[in-house]
């Protein structure tokens, strides 16, 4: 009997176990600073925004449970890397540099990189127009990346944790101008804080913003990433990538 018992439990054990491993959530690291209209906290603290609705899209369609996982941004690779999120999607650029410490699934999405200045400050792309001009970015992107390489001869570079402190500085008049996301930009450009400010330029450099935006796995996790790219490629081809997307924009934030 005791040993029917011990073997019962046992069993029962076995397939808690297993059951525990079956319901394991993948998570979903995100920046955990507002950057809308890709994400950000709605009232209820709930997060909304394109990239979250189609991160939902996506595990649906890799038919996992998953779980949103807000991190700051500098230190998302890290979370990765020791395993307390399993995909970034956080607007991250796929760039060789990256790729020498995690992979990456194939692009969801690829938007131009800006230059936004004060509409009646006379300055463009060209470095020289920005020569002793304050140019703000936001740390560990791309963006920064462009603007040391670019401009980091002609113009003092100012960075910043977030792209809002950078806006509220451009808006300040602290800063001259401002590089990032085109979409990005938008929220701040149809603001009152943002009225007098335009686009000076579209930045492009392949080299520095590589093909685009995609979701960040480990290396070893390759099961993973081509469970991600069969689920990009479903919503794509099923329409759920356009019904979404229409919501927030009217052109194909896809990309060529």
């Amino acid at each position: 009997m005791k040993t029917l018992t011990k073997l019962a439990a046992s069993t029962a054990a076995s397939l808690a176990l297993t059951a525990s491993f079956a319901a394991a959530e993948v998570k979903i690291g995100i920046a955990a600073e507002p950057y809308p209209p890709f994400a950000e906290k709605a009232a209820d603290g709930s997060w909304q925004g394109w990239e979250i609705e189609i991160v939902t899209a996506l595990c649906a369609a890799m038919e996992e449970e998953c779980e949103i996982v807000p991190v700051a941004w500098d230190g998302i690779i890290p979370a990765l890397l020791s395993e307390k999120i399993d995909i970034i999607t956080a607007s991250m650029s796929i760039t060789e540099e990256r790729q020498k410490t995690i992979d990456f699934s194939e692009k969801y999405y690829n938007t131009p990189s800006v230059l936004v200045a004060p509409k009646s400050m006379e300055i463009s792309g060209d470095p020289a127009s920005l020569k002793g001009k304050y140019v703000g970015v936001q740390v560990s992107t791309t963006h920064a990346n462009y603007v040391d390489a670019h401009f980091g001869d002609s113009a003092d570079i100012k960075s910043y944790s977030t792209f809002d402190e950078q806006n509220q500085d451009l808006a300040a008049g602290r800063i001259d101008a401002a590089v990032g996301d085109s979409i990005a930009f938008q929220d701040f450009l149809t603001s009152a804080a943002g009225a007098d400010f335009e686009i000076k330029a579209e930045l492009n450099d392949e080299s520095i913003y590589g093909p685009g935006v995609g979701g960040g796995i480990r290396k070893e996790d390759t099961e993973l990433r081509e469970k991600m790219n069969a689920a990009i490629e479903k919503i794509r081809a099923d329409g759920t990538y356009e019904a979404i997307s229409k919501k927030y924009f009217d052109f194909d934030i896809y990309g060529g």
